[in-house]
């Protein structure tokens, strides 16, 4: 039993520290999405975020944002891990309850 204990206790702190880890990141990556609107023929990028309550759109251009498309996907990622993490922790935490 003491054994079983001592890999729970390690997998809690791993699984702590992942998640800390995780939040570091995405607090440094941007959020909302790119949208594309086509206005008089011709192309431009906005990005859309949610401020409270309101949906805010704020233009970034004509050229395509690689680089922000990127960040965003990332983001999307490390959410997916993060709640993949978040079901690690709560099912040790009730395992050793």
């Amino acid at each position: 039993m003491r054994v079983l204990r001592s890999i729970l206790k390690d997998s809690l702190h791993y699984y702590e520290g992942l998640q800390r880890n995780l939040k570091r990141r995405l607090a440094r990556l941007p959020s909302g999405n790119v949208k594309r609107r086509r206005l008089k023929g011709r192309v431009y990028y906005y990005l859309q975020e949610r401020r409270g309550h309101r949906v805010v759109h704020r233009y970034l251009g004509r050229e395509k944002p690689a680089e922000l498309i990127r960040a965003i996907d990332e983001r999307r990622l490390l959410r997916r891990e993060l709640a993949k993490v978040r079901d690690a922790l709560r099912l040790i935490t009730k395992v050793r309850s």
